[in-house]
This record gives structure tokens, C-alpha cells and sequence, in this order.
């Protein structure tokens, strides 16, 4: 088990050091060309694999262009092209939901509010975010996945469970300049070593920092079950 640094602050930028060096190209890992092709892998990346996605997005970004294709688009006809995804049916909605919108009240261009993301079926912070900062170039919070939330919570840095209580919570106390870095890096060390079911920590560079590191650890602070 390894012993988090004082304060929380303190955590956050030596966990961060770590990993810049660690993963020093870290970056968004979605295929896409526009804006709009950006929204809509994020839409489906929702509980399925960047790969998944980046595949069934290469099809289906020749088939449709515009978001009023994708309003037009029969429900049948898109949740077919996307079946491979999980909850294609739903995302499928949507989708031509969120298109629709977009071709009536913005102009067929894909917004750059918080506000008028949220507003379109299908979008919640963490996509908003993904989009804004990946899209316009606008970092008004932190991206919270499946990754952030499981290692913030395994390092120490925060004990909050919800998605949004945990972006809150890190705003607070990560640097703003590495609000859009701090997701990346935690979704590629996620990936490569602290993965959920079993985390390599005898490989991690974050295991002298972390409470979670097995074998030493009795719990893990993400689940709060024993390991």
C-alpha cells in the first residue's frame, strides 16, 4: 500500500507529474474530422470501447455528413449501421434527436455552450466537455469516464461516487491549465496498468502514492470491496 502525499494538491500534481512523463502524447483517441462527427462518437462511446466506436464511425461517417442526414436518417436504418455498439437502439435515438436540433435551432453547426450541448438528447456534461474542448477549443471543466472516476478515487483524490460531484470536486484542486490533460492521462493509465478487474500495481508508477496498491492494500478505494 502506498502512502498518498499531505494534501490533495500536493496528490494531484505528483500524480500528474508522473504520468506526463509516463504518457507524454496523451490525447483524445476518437477518429473523427469535424465537430459534428466528434459529437456523435462521443455519443456512442458511452459504455463501449474507443476502438468499437472509432470502427463502426469509419462507415458511418461516409454514409452521413450533415446533421440533417442524420435527423432524416429512418431510426432502423441508423440503428442497423450502428448495431455493433452498445445500446445502438437508444443511441440511435439520439442522435437523430440531437441532430434534429442542431439542423433547426443552430444552423446545422454543432454548439459551443455547456448550456446548448446539454440541451440535445443524449448529451450530458462529460460528452459537453469532451466537445467543447476537442471541438472549440473551450476547457471549462474536467472530462469524468469510467477511468477518472476509478483511479481519483483509488489515488486518494477524492471520495465523492457521482460523475458530477467527482468534476467538482476536481476543479477545485487541479491546475485549470491541465483540466483537458488530466482526463487523457488518467484514461491511458487506466487503460495500460490501474484497469478495473486487475491492476498491475507492482508496474505502476503511482503505487508508492496510491492507498489502492495491492498487495499491501486491503481495499480498493474506487469500490470499497476487498481485492
Amino acid at each position: 500500500m502506498g502512502t498518498p502525499l499531505d494534501s490533495r494538491e500536493e496528490q494531484v500534481t505528483e500524480v500528474l507529474d508522473r504520468l506526463y512523463e509516463e504518457y507524454p502524447d496523451s490525447t483524445i483517441s476518437l477518429n473523427y474530422s469535424n465537430r459534428l462527427e466528434l459529437l456523435i462518437a462521443v455519443i456512442l462511446s458511452a459504455q463501449c470501447t474507443d476502438e468499437r466506436v472509432n470502427s463502426v464511425c469509419a462507415d458511418l461517417f461516409e454514409t452521413y455528413e450533415t446533421a440533417e442526414e442524420y435527423a432524416n436518417a429512418p431510426q432502423e436504418e441508423l440503428a442497423e449501421a450502428i448495431n455493433s455498439i452498445t445500446y445502438y437502439n437508444n443511441k440511435a435515438e439520439y442522435i437523430r434527436s440531437a441532430c434534429a436540433d442542431i439542423a433547426e435551432k443552430h444552423d446545422g453547426k454543432v454548439p459551443d455552450t455547456m448550456s446548448e450541448l446539454t440541451d440535445l438528447m443524449g448529451v450530458g456534461r462529460k460528452t459537453a466537455n469532451v466537445v467543447l474542448q476537442h471541438g472549440h477549443d473551450v476547457v471549462e471543466g474536467i472530462v469524468v469516464d469510467t477511468h477518472v472516476q476509478r483511479l481519483t478515487r483509488r489515488l486518494a483524490i477524492t471520495d465523492e461516487e457521482s460523475p458530477t460531484k467527482i468534476e467538482q470536486d476536481l476543479l477545485d484542486i487541479v491546475p485549470q491549465s491541465d483540466w483537458q490533460q488530466f482526463t487523457h492521462l488518467m484514461i491511458d493509465h487506466g487503460r495500460a496498468t490501474c484497469t478495473a478487474r486487475n491492476p498491475d500495481c507492482a508496474e505502476c508508477v503511482l503505487a508508492d502514492i496510491c492507498p489502492s496498491a495491492k498487495p499491501d492494500a486491503g481495499v480498493d478505494l474506487a469500490s470499497g470491496e476487498v481485492w
